[in-house]
């Protein structure tokens, strides 16, 4: 069994350095600062824009009197294109993180703090990795946006990030709770449409921000999205609630797919050399897991007794594949392997969608197609 470090024990490691934070939040300010000269001076190089005929890159003002819709992410952005369909208004959809950029160390532009703050709706998934939200939302020019936060979308059922057995300390999040001083408590952005119900005040406890990673969240962030969409374009309503429904379907059997794979898998246990952001996907269909870091990690070297536990493991339960992310040097998936008995075992990649550009977005690459690609990489290496 896999033993899961305590709330007290755990050292905020899916947080942030203290200096991380102060810089993004002084460079949050100063953006927001300059924001008139931005908006009206900004360049070429900021997110892609998806309107009626595909996929371009301008500036926010391109599309004065259209819906605009910002995401920070991929999925997001990919489930909100599913949505629109053939995009009836036009809608401008920005893509923020379009250049292969991580969550965990994308700083925003001034054209990006620009395009928020005069957004219709804003959706970002809420975590420690999106701490320059807060104040990026409260200069924001538009007083009616809707915001949607995926964590909080989730509730209660949001996932508290985990230590398990053998996995490396990430060194570099470790913060001391009286040096985490930061304005949360006034996270006091006018919108009726944000629910705070559910909203994270206690940054004593770090969440896992990989929840896009799991099809049965994914079908409720898609009604989610088009709950949004369908009140702030009432005139297309039914268009984007038939899409909606035509793309639930789509993920619903996907997720039977994934369901009826580790159903019948040989091994209940996957072991990362590597990050691990599949949290959420793991506990939706009753998987244990071990890995060198967790989904957060800056680390790049694991220890000598990660290497050695997870080799281990790996004789232990004699699995035949080691995985790792999409763009990973497969350093640590080696080193595990070749401290393994028999050291056959085949090095299995996954999608995590983190490094997602602008040029794979114009390919025509979609959420679904990722997670697709991920089934048949599991299904091949647990037959």
């Amino acid at each position: 069994m896999i033993k899961k470090t305590g709330n007290k024990e755990m050292k905020h490691i899916m947080g942030v350095k203290k200096l991380k934070h102060k810089v993004r939040h002084i460079l949050v300010g100063l953006l927001a600062a300059c924001l008139p000269i931005s908006m009206a001076a900004c360049g070429g190089n900021g997110g892609s824009t998806a309107g009626a005929t595909g996929t371009t890159t301008g500036a926010a003002s391109a599309g004065a009197g259209k819906l605009q819709v910002v995401t920070t992410i991929f999925p997001e952005y990919d489930w909100i294109r599913q949505i629109l369909g053939e995009n009836p208004e036009g809608v401008e959809l920005t893509l923020l993180l379009d250049n292969g950029a991580d969550l965990h160390s994308y700083q925003p532009t001034a054209e990006d703090i620009a395009r928020i703050s005069t957004c219709d709706l804003f959706v970002y998934v809420g975590g420690e990795s999106d701490k320059w939200v807060d104040d990026a939302l409260k200069e924001a020019t538009n007083k009616n946006m809707v915001v949607v936060d995926l964590l909080d979308v989730l509730g209660d059922t949001v996932k508290q990030e985990e230590v398990v057995e053998g996995m490396q300390e990430d060194h570099d999040h470790d913060h001391e709770d009286a040096d985490h001083d930061h304005d949360d408590a006034d996270h006091d952005h006018e919108d009726a449409d944000h629910d705070d119900d559910h909203h994270r005040d206690s940054r004593e406890i770090e969440y896992d921000e990989h929840v896009w990673l799991s099809v049965k969240n994914a079908k409720l962030y898609v009604n989610t999205l088009s709950e949004k969409l369908a009140a702030l374009d009432p005139a297309h309503a039914d268009t984007y609630w038939k899409n909606a429904e035509t793309y639930a379907g789509k993920l619903e059997q996907l997720d039977g797919q994934y369901s009826e794979l580790f159903k019948n898998a040989g091994t209940k246990t996957l072991l990362f050399g590597d990050r691990f952001p599949f949290r959420d996907m793991i506990e939706d269909y009753g998987l244990s897991y071990y890995a060198a870091f967790i989904g957060c990690s800056a680390e790049t070297e694991a220890s000598f007794e990660t290497i050695t536990f997870l080799a281990g493991k790996v004789d232990e339960l004699q699995l035949k594949n080691i995985f790792v992310l999409e763009g990973s040097n497969h350093k640590i998936a080696e080193t595990v392997k070749n401290s393994t008995k028999s050291r056959d075992q085949e090095i299995v990649e996954l999608n995590s969608m983190q490094s997602i550009t602008i040029k794979d977005v114009e390919s025509g690459i979609t959420y679904l197609d990722l997670m697709q690609k991920n089934y048949e990489a599991l299904s091949g290496a647990l037959k």
